[in-house]
């Protein structure tokens, strides 16, 4: 009596469909079954190409591709195991797509063949710094559509790869080294030989300064108010930061204590009195 009534249960058509419930449940195995074998298969995929000399952009950039290809497979079996017409659904995607080209949507497009020349060029990777369309941050990630940056204060910007791949990118990070250069102003009544000399033996004296190029102090304007200096120096790339705030601070100790005056704006006021 059990099996009658699975089998009645189980043979039964659910209402407004020609699907049977045994068929729905068949159908959504295969679905949760597809989506475990996508992700086994992507996670192969990517431990894979790890053991290559691919960037590690360009292996996220394929697997997050292989991924969407996958995914759209596993949905056309299912719709497949419904008796749906797979075809004729392919046939009718194929007319969307020619028509959403038509309405002018080929910023999609774009952004794919984009995002696929950047991950084979590489003017950017993952992990570096750099400044893309005005946004300066480190590379997230690189998807099919879209450039992830994350910010110094940690907010996500995500540019679309048209953007990336169309503008000027400035890497901050791809090159070994870096020279720091820090800018400083003294007074016209000020030792300029001295001032040369002080920053010249601090900087050399930092420990993570490179000797070759040998680091230097120029003089580069005589503004208005002050003698400009520029002192310039150069480092590891991962040391920029700690060195450009070493030698800042520095710079501007050695100045008050040795009686160097670094000047500031002054605007002076000539006040006239008058008789009513």
């Amino acid at each position: 009596m059990d099996n009658v009534i699975s089998n009645g249960i189980m043979g039964q058509v659910i209402p407004y469909t020609d699907v049977t419930v045994s068929r729905l449940i068949f159908a959504v195995i295969i679905l949760i079954a597809g989506f475990i074998s996508v992700k086994i298969l992507v996670y192969i995929f990517r431990r894979g190409m790890q053991k290559t000399k691919l960037p590690e952009l360009t292996i996220q950039f394929l697997a997050n591709f292989l991924s969407i290809l996958l995914y759209v497979i596993v949905f056309l079996i299912f719709l497949k195991s419904l008796n749906f017409d797979v075809d004729s659904f392919v046939v009718g995607l194929s007319a969307i797509i020619g028509l959403v080209l038509g309405l002018g949507m080929q910023d999609t497009f774009t952004n794919i063949t984009a995002g696929i020349w950047v991950a084979a060029i590489r003017p950017v990777d993952t992990g570096e710094v750099v400044t893309v369309n005005g946004q300066t941050g480190k590379i997230k990630s690189v998807s099919i559509m879209s450039t992830e940056l994350l910010t110094p204060d940690n907010q996500l910007i995500t540019i679309p790869n048209k953007l990336v791949w169309g503008s000027s990118i400035v890497n901050m990070t791809r090159m070994p080294t870096r020279r720091v250069s820090v800018d400083v102003g003294i007074s016209y009544s000020s030792d300029l030989e001295k001032a040369i000399r002080f920053a010249l033996e601090l900087t050399k004296g930092h420990p993570l300064v490179l000797p070759d190029p040998e680091p230097a102090v120029v003089t580069t304007e005589l503004a208005s108010s002050s003698v400009n200096l520029q002192v310039r120096a150069w480092t590891n790339t991962d040391d920029f930061w700690g060195v450009k705030n070493d030698l800042t601070a520095g710079i501007f100790e050695a100045y008050r204590r040795e009686g160097i005056e670094i000047p500031f704006p002054q605007m002076d006021v000539h006040m006239k009195e008058t008789k009513e």
